[in-house]
């Protein structure tokens, strides 16, 4: 804890209490039960609180109103059901000495006109909103009236709810900054005009949730300090506006961040990824703390315990969010106070739990963290087997079978950890070869510092064998071999090169090269910046309607301006039918899914993104000298259950594979399988 002191003194706000500096801000993981904050929405908030958070703000964007509905797992609050939800969650976040407060919005311009109740945007003035190419209806007086009577109702079921206080989102491109910004409020009524005008809205707002919930219920508002859009406020007129709800007695706090939601490219700004410097926006919320006589809280990016006590000392924020941090470690304080800062996973900035929440239905999710929203089932801290200790033998050291021997070693068992190459990381030393995303190795850094702690025998330079791996005489084996390059079954294969050989260093990068990327994730994108990068003109080609596709709106604008910056061609729609020599170069021809039409590209190298094909040679070797001959219980693994199948009495182990050893996924996905699997060990 030491020169962290800052972050524990307790807070004061009105007649609240908090236990520290750290917070929380409220977000929109998707965990909802239809627009109520369930069980798996209430246990992902309770574990912040078991952790030792100060204060966790949840309900990213709740609805105040039915028509203000956004199908992305946002919740309810403009009916009187939400009220038994809201205790049940206070009432478990309280139990552990943490706080509790919720965000409510009326969306503005950010709703389809097909919404749930098929009834257009309410809108001050009529401009398009360009993201959405939605046109909003202007509000008329009894619609103004109606929003702000769904605030102070919406505010008396947070307060009912046994909420420690709420938080307008005014930011977003939601209601409020639409009515302040002159270039979105065109009105000449009331509210509209001058500064006056366009602040009336949000002020009568607050003034009708005071008249619901009196003066004693804390209320705050999120705001950016300047939205770094061209249409957007500036950072003088974000104060001025800081300064007039500061200055009304209405609000009790601000929360201030910066960005807003107009473009792609202002949705990355707005959450930035790994690409951007720590703390961005950290000056926005000291320079309006300069100028203001309430509590400042800041979110964004803050990531590590230094910067955070830094950002409090130095009297820049009195309160500051760790969000992402705690959705990659919900425990980040309880470490941090017990002086185990070595053993907090700290967020590497991936924005995969953004991003799950636009291209997945199923809720965000943390890259390297696979108990986060999944705490009813899997546990973030590891208890002791209560049976005798196993033999666990690991083959493969990326980030599934390093976590394979994590937790088979927190569970107390013998674990010998095999790994080919001579580090630990697999393909996530490939991914991190690119500049901007070199933060992921932070994942298996932290993995491969806990195993250390934890006595793995981890074996490097050691290609393992079915006779080594027997020979150790193992109660569990775990194979998380990988795969390898999927070249796919083009004609003249054999003149293509890997994406890995080319981050590898293996190959060298040609001067004119077409990437065929039949991904459309982040690894074809990554060789293309690569390649670029090193002087290379570039094409990338792929069969989907788009680049990128499969890339959510935090890192896929970070690729795709990369790429438009260094000058890459950027070709969908088309198939590679086959590649030939011809001289010293290379032709490649491209098929048109649509139009049949086939073209070539006269090039020195032809570069593969096509995943991987499974690296299971090993698996096969051992699967019938185990007990359950590789096979997994489906049903007890999604039942939460222990693997107890015996196909094969007279195997000597149980076996199984997880990650890229079974099929070409992703990081987070060779995670959870060793967290499900080796928790039971």
């Amino acid at each position: 804890m030491a020169g962290t002191q800052a972050l524990f003194e307790p807070f004061r706000l009105k007649h609240l209490t908090i236990r520290n500096r750290v917070m929380s801000t409220s977000h929109a993981p998707a965990y909802d039960d239809d627009g109520m904050p369930g069980e798996r929405y209430q246990a992902y908030h309770e574990e912040k609180a078991k952790g030792g958070i100060g204060l966790t703000m949840f309900g990213g964007s709740s609805d105040v109103s039915h028509e203000s509905k956004v199908d992305w797992g946002k919740l309810s609050l403009a009916t009187d059901a939400v009220v038994p939800y809201l205790q049940a969650l206070a009432g478990r976040v309280h139990r552990h000495g943490a706080k509790l407060m919720i965000q409510m919005t009326f969306m503005g311009k950010k709703i389809e006109w097909d919404n749930g109740i098929w009834v257009p945007p309410q809108v001050p003035s009529k401009p398009l909103e360009r993201w959405h190419a939605l046109y909003g209806k202007e509000m008329e007086d009894w619609d103004i009236r109606r929003v702000i009577r769904d605030y102070g109702r919406a505010a008396a079921r947070a307060k009912a709810g046994g909420l420690d206080g709420l938080e307008i989102s005014a930011m977003g491109n939601q209601l409020f900054e639409l009515f302040w910004n002159p270039r979105h409020n065109r009105r000449t009524d009331q509210y509209g005009g001058d500064h006056a005008g366009r602040m009336r809205f949000g002020l009568e707002v607050f003034e009708e949730m005071r008249k619901t919930c009196g003066g004693d219920f804390i209320m705050g508002m999120r705001m950016s300090g300047e939205e770094l859009v061209e249409e957007g406020l500036s950072q003088a007129e974000c104060l001025e506006t800081a300064k007039t709800y500061a200055a009304s007695g209405l609000v009790d706090f601000l929360n201030i961040s910066g960005g807003s939601i107009m473009t792609r490219m202002s949705h990355a700004k707005i959450t930035p990824n790994m690409s951007w410097p720590v703390a961005p926006y950290l000056h926005y919320a000291s320079a309006i703390k300069a100028e203001v006589d309430v509590p400042i809280f800041h979110a964004t990016r803050i990531q590590d315990p230094a910067t955070a006590a830094r950002a409090v000392e130095e009297g820049h924020v009195d309160m500051v969010a760790m969000t992402r941090a705690h959705i990659s470690d919900p425990h980040f304080m309880g470490k941090l106070r017990d002086g185990r800062e070595d053993d907090i996973r700290q967020c590497v900035g991936a924005a995969y739990c953004i991003d799950r929440l636009y291209m997945a239905s199923s809720g965000a999710h943390c890259v390297q963290n696979a108990a986060t929203g999944r705490e009813e089932t899997m546990p973030h801290l590891v208890p002791k087997s209560s049976g005798p200790p196993r033999k666990v033998v690991v083959v493969g050291a990326g980030p599934g079978g390093l976590e394979a021997a994590r937790v088979a070693a927190e569970r107390g068992h013998e674990v010998v950890l095999f790994e080919a190459e001579d580090r630990v990381g697999g393909q996530i030393n490939l991914a991190a070869r690119i500049g901007w995303r070199e933060n992921l190795s932070g994942i298996t850094r932290w993995l491969e510092a806990q195993i250390g702690k934890l006595g793995v025998d981890l074996r490097l330079g050691t290609e393992a064998t079915a006779e080594m791996v027997r020979a150790e005489e193992p109660d569990v084996i775990v194979i998380a071999t990988g795969g390898v390059p999927n070249m796919g079954r083009h004609a003249g294969s054999d003149l293509l090169t890997s994406g890995w050989d080319i981050l590898s260093g293996r190959v060298e990068p040609g001067r004119n090269v077409l990437l065929y990327d039949d991904q459309n994730d982040h690894q074809g994108l990554s060789v293309a910046e690569f390649l670029a990068e090193r002087g290379a003109l570039v094409e990338v080609a792929t069969p989907d309607w788009m680049m990128a596709s499969r890339v959510g709106p935090t890192n896929r604008p970070i690729h795709i301006r990369n790429l438009h910056a260094r000058g890459v061609v950027m070709t969908p729609d088309v198939r590679l039918a086959q590649v030939a020599r011809e001289g010293n170069e290379l032709v490649a021809v491209l098929h048109n899914d649509y139009t049949e039409a086939e073209e070539e590209r006269v090039v020195d190298q032809v570069v593969v993104e096509g995943g991987t094909l499974p690296r299971d040679d090993l698996y096969f070797a051992l699967r019938p000298h185990s007990t359950n001959l590789g096979e997994v219980d489906y049903d007890a693994l999604v039942e939460n259950r222990p693997q107890a199948l015996r196909t094969n009495p007279e195997g000597a182990f149980q076996l199984f594979r997880i990650g890229d050893a079974v099929s070409s996924r992703n990081i987070h996905a060779a995670i959870y399988d060793a967290l499900r699997l080796a928790k039971d060990f």
